[in-house]
């Protein structure tokens, strides 16, 4: 499933990402925060208008804002 599917704290494994899907600029500072093949992550919350932008992606210690198109990029399997 991708990213932007995932229950809402439920823990996931990235399996794939399709950097092609994003701007290299943007693939670039995804992979500094972690947002990698291997990473454990969990949505702690969606955004409540429109389009549910932005996800919260807890990956580590750390929170990171997430659009739901670069989630769609990205792979999960649960936990």
């Amino acid at each position: 499933m991708t990213l932007d599917l995932l229950p809402l704290g439920q823990r996931a494994r990235i399996v794939a990402v399709d950097w092609s899907r994003l701007v290299e600029e943007e693939a670039i500072r995804l992979q500094a925060l972690g947002v990698d093949l291997g990473a454990t992550v969990s949505l702690s919350h969606r955004g409540i208008f429109g389009g549910r932008d932005p996800l919260a992606l807890a990956i580590g210690r750390m929170t990171v804002a997430l659009r739901r198109a670069h989630a769609r990029a990205i792979e999960v399997e649960t936990l």
